[in-house]
């Protein structure tokens, strides 16, 4: 499995990290906590040391079962702390310490590698962090966690507003955002801002439904062209990237073996993401995510026509 440096904090984390919310929350709520936390060890088991959570995910006890045996030097563990509940400008120092002390006793941990505010929109985000910055300072001093985070709501932020405010004040030492094929907007706008910062990068919304589903692909379509942001050759069509995994004109192999092979490939080759988080509850489907995650790059002749088709889109998330 391959390893890269996780900005300033200096973490070697894998490139592929196991994302434990999302639609199938690592299968708690099919299968059950005992299923997730068997996810977890088998993603483990296959070279994953970097795992991703959230108090308002449900699974964080699943994802402390499943690495119960293993000593806690040997993976990364990232959370995150719920920014809105009822007033959340009200007892926010004890709502913090409970939340964080919940999350230490439920991943069978006495310290988190990363600890995040989650979800923080725009218009929140100077409260939020004055607010709970110092608190996140003081659990850093304890011991309680090792760097700060913050990740954006990019279902409503799809042009990154937060992080373009929160990078540059250098004060997270990790950020989550989304990125993708259909919106690589952070390409132009957050990512240099983080390179500048050394700071580590966490890509979620790799591949969300439409990238999954051709009749959410031609709404989300529908979307880009009615905001003025495709190019030239975008149509609302269901098989618009079928040229990712099919064959072109004259017998050339296919560039990528399905359309989300060729999403978890285009996010893991941009510069300044570390970590590509991919959420599953199946073993297999784990597999055939990490063998893509660790392919090589898209061809450039690929690149070129993703970039003419949506390189100017900021305006969906391909949810």
């Amino acid at each position: 499995m391959e390893k890269v440096r996780l900005g300033r904090t200096g973490l070697s984390v894998t490139a592929v990290g196991l994302g434990c919310g999302g639609f199938s929350r690592i299968g708690i709520e099919k299968h059950g906590e005992k299923h997730a936390g068997e996810i977890v060890r088998a993603a483990y088991d296959q070279g994953i040391n970097f795992f991703d959570t959230a108090t308002v995910y449900e699974t964080e006890s699943a994802v402390g079962g499943g690495l119960a045996e293993i000593p806690r030097d040997r993976y990364i563990l990232s959370t995150k702390f719920p920014l809105f509940d009822g007033d959340w400008r009200l007892e926010g120092e004890k709502r913090f310490t409970r939340t964080l002390d919940r999350s230490l006793s439920a991943l069978k941990t006495d310290y988190i590698d990363i600890y995040h505010l989650h979800g923080v929109p725009p218009e929140n985000y100077a409260d939020a962090r004055d607010l709970f910055m110092p608190l996140m300072q003081k659990a850093k001093e304890s011991g309680k966690i090792r760097f700060t985070g913050i990740t954006e709501r990019f279902m409503f932020d799809t042009s990154h507003k937060m992080l373009q405010t929160a990078i540059p004040e250098n004060i997270f030492d990790v950020v989550m955002l989304g990125y993708n094929m259909l919106n690589p907007s952070a390409a132009k706008t957050v990512l240099p801002l983080a390179i500048a910062q050394d700071t580590g990068v966490l890509c979620m919304f790799a591949v969300r439904r439409a990238l999954a589903d051709q009749g959410q692909l031609k709404k989300e379509i529908e979307k880009i062209i009615d905001a003025g942001q495709a190019g030239a050759d975008l149509r609302a069509d269901e098989r618009a990237l079928d040229f990712l995994s099919h064959a072109a004109d004259g017998g050339a192999p296919a560039p990528a073996r399905s359309t989300m092979d060729a999403a978890y490939r285009f996010c893991r080759h941009t510069d300044g993401i570390h970590v590509v988080l991919t959420g599953t509850g199946s073993r297999e489907h784990l597999t055939e995510n990490i063998r893509s995650v660790l392919s090589p790059p898209l061809p450039d002749a690929v690149l070129a026509k993703l970039e003419a088709l949506f390189g100017n889109v900021d305006c969906v998330c391909a949810q």
